[in-house]
C-alpha cells in the first residue's frame, strides 16, 4: 500500500467515508488549478455533501498531511490575497492595503480572512507548488484571486481581451513597451509584488512619444495616478525585486468588474473558528496571546443548569455528575450539528458560538427538547437548561491558554441566559429581528414574546424576546 493509499485508510478513520472517497478522485482527476486553493463551501455544493461534514474531512485530511492550510486576508473589493498565512497567528490586525483597489481594510475574520487547503506535494505536486512558472492568468487565478472569486470556464480567454500587453520580468532586468494607447483608464498591475500605476489617457492625441518608468521593489508603494495623452508610449520597466513579476497592462472598462464581481461562498475564519472539529483538533494552537482578532458578527449561546446545587443534594454527588456529564453530551452533540463549536464549560454551564443567530436558536431549541428527554429517560422531570443568545461584535483572543472571546457582546449574552428563569430561551433582539431567525420560529410554530429588561452592566434596559 503506498503512503497516500495509507493516509486516506487513516483518514476514513475520523471523516466521512464518501467525503474521502471524493477527497481522493479530486486529488487523483482534477486539473492543478483545483487543487491550488480548495474552497471547501464550493467543493460540498458542487458534489452535493454536507458542508461540515466537508469542512471536518479536510480538517482532518491538513492534520494528517495531505492538505495545506492557509489563512489568506482578502480584498474586500477585487478579492485579490494580501496576504496567504499557513498560521492565524501570522495574521496581523492592523490594516492592509490593496494597491489593485486602492483601498486599506481591517482583517475582520467574518469575511476578510479566508481558509483553504491546497494540495501537499507529496501527495501530487502541482504547478502552483512553484509559483515562478505560472503564466500570468494561472498566476492570477492559482495565486492572486481567493478562492471566493468566481471566475468563468472562459476567464482566460477574457483576461485576455482586457489586457493590453503583459511582460514577465526576472530579478534585476529590465524592459521596454512601445505602445499607442488610446483614451480611457488603464491599470499596470503585478499580481506578484502587488505594485499598481494607474494610468488615466484623456485629452487631444499625441504624435510625441511619451515616457513612463516603473520600478518594482521588494516593499510596496503606494499607487499613484498619472494622466496621459492618447498616442505613443515608451513604457519602461526595472525589476529591482528578488521575484519574478508579471506586469500586466489592463483596460480598466466595465469588462473587468464583470469579470471580477462575481462571488461564491468560502470557508471564513470566523466559521472555522467555531467549527467544533476545528477547535478539537487545532483549538489550542491557533492564536498567538497577544493577538486581537475583530469579529463583527458571531451569536454567543449560554447555558445553565436550573437549581444544580439543590440536584447534588437531592439525588448525590455521583448520580448527580453522571447527570450532568451526560448533559454535557447532548449538548455538545448539538452544538456541532448546529455548526457551532463550545468555548467552554463552567460548571455545569456551556458557552457556545455560532456563525449566525438562527443556527444558535436551532440549537436552543433542540437543546430544550433534548433535555426533556434526558430528565425522562432519568427520571428527573425537574431537570431544566436555562438558555441565553445574543449577537454581535467581539473580539478573538487567547484566555487561559484557550482560544476564546471578548467584549462587550459576551458580556450581554451572559446576562441574557440569567434573565431565563423556566424552560423558555431568552434571546436578545437583534437575534430574533434576524430575518433567518424569524422564518426559523415561524417554521417552529413559536411566538417569541417582546420583552424589555434590565441588564448589569449596560445602561439602559436592553430589547429581548422570550421563546416559549
Amino acid at each position: 500500500m503506498s503512503d497516500a493509499e495509507t493516509l486516506f485508510s487513516v483518514l476514513r478513520q475520523s471523516a466521512d467515508g464518501d467525503v474521502v472517497s471524493a477527497i481522493e478522485a479530486l486529488v487523483r482527476d482534477a486539473p492543478d488549478h483545483a487543487l491550488a486553493r480548495v474552497n471547501t463551501l464550493d467543493f460540498a455544493h458542487r458534489r452535493g455533501l454536507g458542508e461540515e461534514q466537508v469542512i471536518a474531512a479536510f480538517l482532518h485530511a491538513a492534520r494528517l498531511g495531505l492538505f495545506e492550510m492557509s489563512w489568506n486576508v482578502l480584498c474586500p473589493s477585487c478579492g485579490g490575497v494580501l496576504d496567504a498565512n499557513a498560521t492565524l497567528k501570522s495574521v496581523r490586525s492592523a490594516a492592509y492595503h490593496c494597491a489593485f483597489c486602492a483601498i486599506s481594510s481591517e482583517p475582520t475574520l467574518d469575511d476578510l480572512v479566508e481558509v483553504t487547503f491546497m494540495v501537499n506535494p507529496r501527495l501530487r505536486r502541482i504547478a502552483a507548488h512553484e509559483p515562478d512558472t505560472l503564466s500570468s492568468f494561472e498566476y492570477l487565478r492559482q495565486i492572486f484571486f481567493s478562492s471566493g472569486v468566481d471566475l468563468p470556464d472562459d476567464a482566460d480567454a477574457r483576461f485576455q481581451d482586457i489586457t493590453f500587453d503583459a511582460v514577465e520580468l526576472p530579478p534585476g532586468d529590465k524592459a521596454i513597451l512601445s505602445l499607442h494607447v488610446p483614451e480611457g483608464s488603464l491599470i499596470l498591475f503585478d499580481p506578484v509584488t502587488h505594485a499598481t500605476q494607474f494610468m488615466t489617457v484623456t485629452g487631444e492625441p499625441v504624435r510625441e512619444r511619451q515616457g513612463l518608468t516603473v520600478i518594482f521593489n521588494d516593499v510596496l508603494a503606494g499607487a499613484e495616478n498619472v494622466t496621459l495623452q492618447p498616442g505613443p508610449l515608451r513604457l519602461s520597466f526595472e525589476n529591482r525585486s528578488s521575484k519574478r513579476v508579471l506586469p500586466l497592462l489592463l483596460k480598466a472598462d466595465e469588462r473587468l468588474h464583470q469579470l471580477l464581481d462575481p462571488r461564491r461562498p468560502a470557508l471564513t475564519a470566523k466559521r472555522l473558528l467555531t467549527n467544533q472539529t476545528f477547535r478539537d483538533v487545532y483549538g489550542t494552537d491557533t492564536l498567538d496571546i497577544e493577538q486581537r482578532l475583530k469579529i463583527t458578527s458571531l451569536t454567543f449561546l449560554f447555558t445553565d443548569l436550573k437549581e444544580s446545587t439543590s440536584l447534588y443534594e437531592r439525588v448525590g454527588d455521583l448520580a448527580a455528575y453522571d447527570l450532568v456529564r451526560a448533559h454535557f453530551q447532548v449538548l455538545n452533540g448539538i452544538v456541532a450539528a448546529e455548526s457551532g463549536a463550545v468555548v467552554k464549560t463552567i460548571g455545569d454551564a456551556v458557552m457556545a458560538t455560532f456563525p449566525t443567530p438562527e443556527r444558535a436558536v436551532a440549537a436552543a431549541i433542540r437543546m430544550r427538547e433534548a433535555m426533556q428527554r434526558l430528565g425522562a429517560e432519568r427520571q428527573r422531570q425537574d431537570l431544566t437548561l436555562k438558555i441565553g443568545i445574543h449577537e454581535g461584535p467581539c473580539l478573538a483572543v487567547v484566555l487561559n491558554d484557550r482560544q476564546d472571546y471578548f467584549g462587550q457582546t459576551v458580556n450581554i449574552a451572559s446576562r441574557v441566559q440569567g434573565l431565563a428563569e423556566s424552560r423558555s430561551i431568552f434571546a436578545s433582539g437583534t437575534v430574533v429581528d434576524n430575518p433567518s431567525t424569524t422564518a426559523l420560529l415561524k417554521a417552529s410554530g413559536l411566538v417569541p414574546t417582546p420583552q424589555r429588561r434590565s441588564v448589569q452592566g449596560l445602561s439602559g434596559e436592553l430589547a429581548v424576546y422570550e421563546i416559549p
